[in-house]
């Protein structure tokens, strides 16, 4: 039990930020995005000691876990399950002045809002490639893709990614233009 206690541990430990952080993303709450990581873990714990057979990719089978869970979880509020453009401020560098903290949360923002617009796939594509630095294979894994459709995928969520940036930018400048 110790030995299974210390992996455990360790796959905790490499996961933990990663998890919370996709959850975070997906329900726009710490405190529920808390209460789903636990509870991803807690029912990872419960395989492993069952003793099922060990599990292939730990990566994928948490965050599968995660993701029935958000479905879950917006199932019971009927909620419609996006990113939210309100997720709060980033936390501030202290080394940076005030001007370059408004400029970096004005543009966290603006990319929150328009990663929030794609759809599912291209959501969690964006947040595992570019975000949690998963390797293409394991990304194509979660997605149940091949890894040439993955990156396909990939980069057609960057384009849509990029039309929502410049098509936010062009209302915003519209916007300027009819209160001048």
């Amino acid at each position: 039990m110790d030995k299974l206690k210390k992996e455990f541990s360790k796959i905790y430990d490499k996961f933990v930020e990663k998890i919370f952080r996709f959850i975070f993303l997906k329900v726009n709450s710490k405190e529920i995005a808390e209460d789903l990581t636990s509870e991803t873990f807690l029912r990872t714990w419960e395989v492993f000691r069952q003793g099922n057979p060990k599990i292939e990719n730990v990566s994928a089978f948490l965050y599968q876990i995660a993701r029935n869970l958000i479905t879950d979880y917006y199932r019971e509020k009927g909620r419609a399950k996006i990113i939210s453009p309100d997720l709060g401020h980033p936390i501030a560098d202290p080394r940076q002045n005030l001007e370059e903290q408004t400029i970096l949360n004005s543009e966290m923002e603006r990319i929150r809002k328009a990663l929030s617009k794609l759809d599912e796939d291209y959501q969690n594509a964006i947040i595992w490639y570019y975000l949690d630095e998963l390797p293409i294979q394991e990304v194509a894994n979660l997605l149940d893709r091949t890894v040439p459709a993955t990156r396909v995928l990939i980069s057609r969520a960057i384009k849509a990614l990029r039309e929502k940036l410049n098509n936010q930018q062009l209302d915003n400048k519209q916007q300027t233009t009819n209160s001048v």
